[in-house]
């Protein structure tokens, strides 16, 4: 007998589009190491030809130098491609503020493909409004605006790892630190300030430490709001990661800020975590206890203490040689 385990999970068929300097071909490479038969500026023709043919997991670059571009097309392709149950269809669309594209290309002397004669500006212009309805229709939108190098690989690795394809998952939930003069984290979904709370820095003792260290986890939680705090972040999350799922998101980010993203959001994100990550740790909402958790502290990773990890990982899904045929 067949149970709903012995299901094969559909092979991920990746869609990777955006603004021109804004990454794409970094996130196709980080795809590739991942595993990923990757395909770039294929025409848009043969996408459904490239997905029959292929035997892994695949991502496909498409933008405004793809033969027969259109944005109406990709989402009629993108269409064609979710009506069949054996793939998992995703579009990525990478981003980035104009002066920082303007910025890179002048950096590299390279001419806007949508403006060989013209200036930057008009290319870049031109390109944000064609692909418009890519972006809105993106799963997610990864912006690299100020993601360097090693933390745009952190973020596509944490989503696109060979074990996080299960469609059993529901939903992968990264719970990430930060420091608000270092600005909001541009893919977070929810953002908690937790200013307020006492402030481990001004203890000469804890100073140098982190969240990730007992004794500064133990001075935030001494205090009093702390816990009413945690309570209430947790009991919305509860709410609102089930109705997440139910329009469709596959990633949510959420934000825990502080002064320096050493001490007070670390200590949030930790303990949210060890909460989220347990068997009822996602309320009653059914299969929300598969649903891989991440953790990521921003400052501590860009001075080298921590990367990202999982605080429960995803379900590896069963291989299968009928997982390969359409």
């Amino acid at each position: 007998m067949v149970t709903a385990d012995d299901t094969p999970a559909p092979r991920r068929i990746l869609l990777v589009s955006g603004l021109s300097g804004a990454g794409k071909s970094s996130i196709l490479r980080i795809l590739e190491d991942l595993e990923h038969e990757v395909i770039d500026n294929s025409p848009l023709g043969m996408l459904d030809d490239i997905v029959a043919r292929a035997e892994r997991p695949v991502a496909i670059g498409v933008d405004s130098r793809t033969r027969g571009f259109d944005a109406s097309a990709v989402l009629e392709a993108m269409a064609r491609l979710r009506m069949n149950p054996h793939l998992r269809v995703e579009l990525i669309y990478a981003t980035a503020d104009e002066s920082v594209l303007l910025r890179r290309y002048t950096a590299t002397r390279r001419r806007h493909p949508l403006a060989p004669h013209g200036s930057i500006k008009e290319g870049i212009e031109e390109e944000i409004a064609l692909t418009a309805p890519l972006r809105a229709a993106a799963d997610l939108v990864i912006d690299t605006t100020d993601m360097p190098p090693p933390e745009l690989r952190q973020f596509v690795e944490s989503r696109f790892s060979p074990w996080t394809g299960g469609a059993q998952e529901g939903l992968t939930v990264a719970l990430m630190s930060f420091a608000y003069p270092a600005g909001l984290p541009r893919e977070a979904d929810i953002v908690f300030d937790a200013r307020f709370l006492r402030n481990p820095h001004y203890v000469p003792e804890l100073a140098p430490k982190t969240g990730l260290d007992a004794d500064v986890a133990e001075y935030v939680a001494e205090d009093r709001d702390y816990l009413p705090f945690l309570n209430q972040i947790h009991t919305m999350l509860q709410l609102v990661l089930p109705r997440f799922v139910q329009e469709g998101k596959k990633y949510a980010t959420i934000a825990i800020g502080c002064s320096g993203g050493r001490h007070r959001s670390v200590t949030i994100v930790e303990a949210l975590a060890k909460r989220l990550s347990a068997p009822d740790g996602m309320g009653k909402y059914e299969g929300a206890g598969k649903w891989p958790i991440m953790v990521m502290h921003r400052e501590l990773a860009r001075q080298g203490i921590t990367s990202w990890r999982w605080a429960r990982k995803p379900v590896e899904p069963a291989l299968s040689d009928s997982s390969r045929t359409l």
